[in-house]
């Protein structure tokens, strides 16, 4: 399996958002199709909602790929 770490630098991510940013898909329909057809699992979970806010802490699994989703540090 292979591990990624996203460092969160804002409020949350959207799922979509991240699998773009992370070149787990080539574009943001790509990523909704992925979600859509149910191949993509937040914390265990099989997650259908495109746009699920990440807001630091979760764990993103697709495929061979698992995203941790950093917490964002305060200022």
């Amino acid at each position: 399996m292979k591990q990624h770490t996203f460092p969160l630098d804002r409020e949350y991510v959207e799922l979509h958002n991240l699998l773009k940013l992370l070149a787990l898909a080539s574009s943001g329909g790509e990523a909704k199709a992925m979600i859509g057809d149910g191949r993509v699992t937040v914390d265990g979970e099989i997650e259908l909602r495109k746009t699920r806010k990440l807001r630091g802490g979760e764990v993103v699994r697709f495929g061979n790929d698992e995203v941790r989703v950093g917490v964002k540090l305060r200022r």
